[in-house]
C-alpha cells in the first residue's frame, strides 16, 4: 500500500455521497506497499479502507473485489467491499478504478512466534478449500512469462554476479511446470503485513490485489518464505514446520507437490528478487513510496539453492 495518488477532503467527501455512508470524520494515507493508493477513512458508521488502483489491469479487478466476498461469505476473516447505493463494488475517484472495503480489526506481526506462523498456515489452507468453489478466473500477472521478461530486462543493468544468478535461476527453473501441479485461487502475496492479529488470534487477511489462478503450492512457497526468515535471511525450522503442518491439516500435498518443492521455493523467492529489483533500478514517482531491498530475498534465494530439499515437507 502507497499513496501515488492524492485525494483531498472535499473530494473525499463527495465521492463517499455514493455509498449508504453517515459523515466523514477523517482519512489518512497508508505508506506502506508498492502497488496501489490507500487510505484509511473514518465516517461516523464505520472504518474503511479506500483503494485507488493505479497499475492493475481494470478488467481484473471484479475478480479481486468478489473474491473477497466469496471467502468472507465462507467464513475467512478477510475485507468485504462495500457496495454504492447503486450496488456497485467499483467505481472511480479521481480518475483511477476505486474501491472501498471494511476495516479489519488488529495489527501485523513483524516477529512471528510459532503460533502466528501455525495461524497463517490454517488460515492459508482454507483459503484455497474456500477458493476451489469461485467462479472468476485470473492470470499470475507475476508468473512465470513475467519473471522471464522482468529478467531480461534486468541483466543490462545489474552487475556481473547477480546477471549470472539470474541467468542460472532462470535456467533452474525451466524444470518446473507450475500448470502440472493442483491448480486453485491463491492469494500469492500473504506476507506478514497482509494478516492481522489480535495478541496470538488471527483477525484478518487483506490485500488480495496479487490474487490470480495458480499452482496451490506456489502460495504455499510465498507464505513460507515470508513468514519463516528474518530479515537476515536466517531461517526459522521451528516455525516452517508449524506452519507446513498447520496447512496440511486442513489441506494435504500430493506426490508431485512434495516432488516440486525444492524448485517451487526457489520460484516463489526469485519472483520477489526480481520484483524488488526491478523497483529498485527502475523506481516510481509518487507523494510516498515504500521500495523494499532486493538483498533480503536474494538471500532467501541463496538459502534455498543450498538447502530446500532438506525443507521438504
Amino acid at each position: 500500500m502507497s499513496v501515488f495518488t492524492k485525494v483531498s477532503h472535499a473530494e473525499l467527501r463527495e465521492f463517499l455521497k455514493r455509498y449508504p455512508l453517515d459523515e466523514l470524520l477523517g482519512f489518512q494515507g497508508i505508506g506502506e506497499g508498492v502497488e496501489n493508493t490507500n487510505y484509511f477513512v473514518d465516517t461516523a458508521d464505520g472504518r474503511w479502507v479506500l483503494t485507488l488502483f493505479e497499475r492493475l489491469n481494470y478488467a481484473d479487478l471484479p475478480f479481486f473485489l468478489g473474491l473477497m466476498e466469496h471467502l468472507a461469505r465462507r467464513g475467512i476473516a478477510c475485507p468485504m467491499p462495500l457496495r454504492t447505493r447503486a450496488g456497485e463494488s467499483l467505481t472511480t475517484l479521481n480518475g483511477k478504478p476505486a474501491a472501498l472495503v471494511n476495516r479489519l480489526v488488529g495489527q501485523s506481526v513483524l516477529f512471528p512466534a510459532l503460533p502466528h506462523a501455525a495461524a497463517v498456515g490454517r488460515l492459508l489452507g482454507e483459503m484455497h478449500l474456500a477458493g476451489l468453489s469461485y467462479p472468476g478466473t485470473c492470470a499470475n500477472s507475476r508468473g512465470r512469462e513475467w519473471r522471464r521478461a522482468a529478467a531480461e530486462t534486468l541483466l543490462p543493468v545489474v552487475d556481473r554476479d547477480t546477471a549470472a544468478l539470474i541467468r542460472d535461476e532462470l535456467s533452474a527453473q525451466s524444470g518446473l511446470d507450475p500448470a502440472a501441479l493442483p491448480q486453485g485461487v491463491i492469494h500469492a502475496d500473504l506476507f506478514k503485513d497482509n494478516v492481522l492479529f489480535v495478541d496470538e488470534r488471527l483477525s484478518g487477511v487483506i490485500d488480495f490485489y496479487y490474487a490470480c489462478n495458480d499452482a496451490l503450492l506456489y502460495d504455499l512457497a510465498v507464505t513460507l518464505n515470508d513468514w519463516c526468515f528474518d530479515a537476515h535471511g536466517e531461517f526459522n525450522h521451528a516455525r516452517a514446520q508449524g506452519l507446513l503442518a498447520a496447512y496440511m491439516a486442513r489441506r494435504e500435498l500430493t506426490d508431485a507437490e512434495r516432488a516440486a518443492w525444492p524448485l517451487t521455493v526457489r520460484a516463489a523467492a526469485f519472483r520477489f528478487f526480481l520484483s524488488r529489483l526491478y523497483d529498485w533500478h527502475f523506481p516510481r514517482e509518487g507523494d510516498v513510496v515504500h521500495v523494499k531491498d532486493p538483498a533480503e530475498y536474494r538471500r532467501i534465494l541463496m538459502h534455498h539453492r543450498e538447502h530446500a530439499r532438506a525443507l521438504s515437507p
